[in-house]
């Protein structure tokens, strides 16, 4: 593949996976450890990825229990978890922190997926504006050593590459909807 190419397909690339990303942090019925991956703790005053300040499993498909490593940390995660957008009531009992998913109602799936929905039309838009940027990189090589036909090209491939990506978030778009209407 063309160098030129490589960079806005690249860049394609990052914007897949940030959506990836963004679509593992919604919850789906299931307890997914990932929706607290954006979590930060105060840990004796620096702000600590709660991964990194104790234990997380998934005993059971509704629930996520966070062990510390510190006892003197269970309130700093309550408290994190509290303050974020998860929207889940943690508990614990001295030793661990427990996070139960209730069964989410058929209101709550419909709004997760337009959630979903919007993301993914996000991504797309970031999509197209790499690919207007890459067209007008193209525009501006008339009149250097590149032939007005290389530059045609060099537009038809990264339209194929656009085509491409923007077909793989309408799969995920798909698939992630699926998933948050199982019930």
């Amino acid at each position: 593949m063309n160098e030129k190419l490589q960079t806005y397909e690249s860049k394609m690339q990052k914007t897949m996976a940030s959506l990836e990303s963004e679509y593992q942090t919604i919850r789906a019925g299931r307890a997914n450890p990932n929706i607290l991956n954006k979590l930060n703790v105060d840990y004796y005053g620096v702000p600590t990825p709660i991964q990194q300040v104790g234990n997380i499993s998934v005993p059971e498909a509704r629930m996520i229990v966070i062990q510390p490593w510190e006892k003197s940390m269970i309130k700093a995660i309550e408290k994190a978890i509290n303050m974020s957008d998860i929207g889940i009531n943690p508990t614990n009992d001295g030793q661990v922190v427990r996070l139960v998913f209730p069964e989410l109602t058929e209101e709550r799936r419909k709004e997760l997926q337009k959630d979903v929905k919007k993301k993914g039309e996000q991504a797309k838009v970031a999509i197209r504006n790499i690919r207007r940027d890459g067209n007008d990189h193209f525009k501006k090589l008339k009149g250097t050593d590149v032939s007005e036909d290389e530059i045609k090209d060099l537009e038809t491939q990264l339209q194929k590459l656009t085509d491409k990506y923007i077909k793989e978030i309408d799969k995920a778009i798909d698939s992630k909807s699926k998933e948050v209407m199982t019930v």
